[in-house]
């Protein structure tokens, strides 16, 4: 039987969707195929006319996750800058719910092990985010002798450590308080150095 291909696309769009949660949740290597088929509500067979891989699946997957990722950071800039992109990603919400969450601070360990082509697009990503942060610090940051998204960079490289020590100690005192410490360094990262010779 064939089907349409407005079925077959949606058909992609929930193993994509399935395969990106299961993959934050449960990691990469953990999540295997006939699961990911069985919660998309397909079967096994029904895969392989969508990817060729599982190593397309991943990237395909975690290429869409992270642009939906990346226009959520963008909102939370729009809608109140730093602070808002900080309340929203260090919150006790994000860190407690990692299938939803964050890919960078879920999946690095398991990207960086990934085909070329896969840690590829992830750098173009991770750039596209530094510069769409950049662009939306404040202007004392902008305008200072400091590179704007080497400051970007920085502030995300703090954003996802910070996440993922408060996962990895979740369920303790420590877990809040490396939160907050964590968006203590990232508000320090926007403020304009001082030169040596001021007091």
């Amino acid at each position: 039987m064939r089907y349409e291909k407005g079925r077959k696309d949606a058909s992609r769009r929930r193993i994509m969707e399935v395969a990106a949660e299961r993959f934050r949740s449960d990691g990469i290597a953990a999540s295997g195929l006939a699961g990911i088929m069985s919660e998309a509500g397909l079967t096994n067979g029904a895969f392989y006319p969508h990817f060729q891989s599982k190593a397309e699946l991943v990237r395909e997957s975690v290429t869409s996750a992270l642009e939906d990722q990346s226009h959520r950071l963008q909102d939370a800039f729009a809608a109140g800058g730093l602070e808002a992109v900080l309340t929203a990603y260090l919150s006790a919400e994000h860190r407690d719910n990692p299938g939803g969450g964050c890919v960078s601070a879920a999946l690095l360990p398991e990207l960086a092990r990934q085909p070329p082509e896969t840690r590829n697009l992830y750098a173009s990503h991770l750039l596209t985010v530094a510069h769409q942060m950049a662009s939306s610090l404040p202007p004392q940051t902008r305008d200072s002798a400091r590179d704007p998204e080497g400051v970007a960079l920085a502030i995300y490289a703090t954003l996802i450590g910070t996440l993922q020590l408060a996962r990895a100690t979740q369920g303790t005192a420590l877990s809040d308080r490396i939160l907050a410490a964590g968006a203590d360094a990232a508000r320090a990262l926007v403020q304009p150095r001082q030169d040596k010779g001021q007091t």
